[in-house]
């Protein structure tokens, strides 16, 4: 479990994120127009899973955006975007924004990815929501980079997970 902060106060997370180095763990996600997507559909693409709790706060909308921006150089490389926010609201947000780079996911039907991934406020005013984290893989589907954020109103470290592509 993960000692994370938010907005300063202590919370925790249901694990950790899984270690650098090995396999990333499948998952089943429901992408903004309502189709499961899983790890597989994404084989020999590069991946950054940008995890966070919530388009609708300013510190994930600039995850977004910021992913959203830095993507368009990335050769074979996909950014998903993974909340627990509905699809609709996902697809809301990226089209306002004008956002293209990235491709929204939710695990608002079974939590799973959450639970899988660690990343699940175990306690807090977001529990059940998802923990701001990034996880970097690799078109081998291994793992190079994880980040769990320790205080959930920070921004993660853009360039250590771009970093780890090259």
């Amino acid at each position: 479990m993960a000692n994370i902060t938010l907005g300063g106060n202590p919370a925790t997370t249901v694990g950790n994120l899984p270690q650098t180095g090995t396999k990333a763990p499948d998952f089943k996600l429901t992408n903004t127009d309502l189709a499961d997507k899983s790890l597989s559909d994404y084989a020999g693409t590069k991946l950054v899973l940008n995890i966070f709790p919530s388009v609708d706060t300013g510190v994930c909308a600039q995850s977004i955006r910021t992913f959203n921006e830095k993507a368009s150089s990335l050769n074979n490389t996909k950014v998903l975007c993974i909340s627990k926010d509905l699809p609709f609201a996902m697809a809301r947000f990226c089209g306002a924004e004008g956002l293209n780079n990235v491709e929204n996911l939710s695990d608002y039907k079974t939590g799973e990815f959450g639970q899988t991934y660690g990343v699940t406020f175990k306690d807090s005013v977001f529990e059940s929501l998802l923990s701001r984290a990034v996880v970097v893989v690799d078109t081998d589907g291994t793992i190079l980079h994880t980040e769990q954020v320790s205080e959930t109103g920070e921004e993660p470290n853009y360039e250590a997970a771009l970093n780890a592509l090259s």
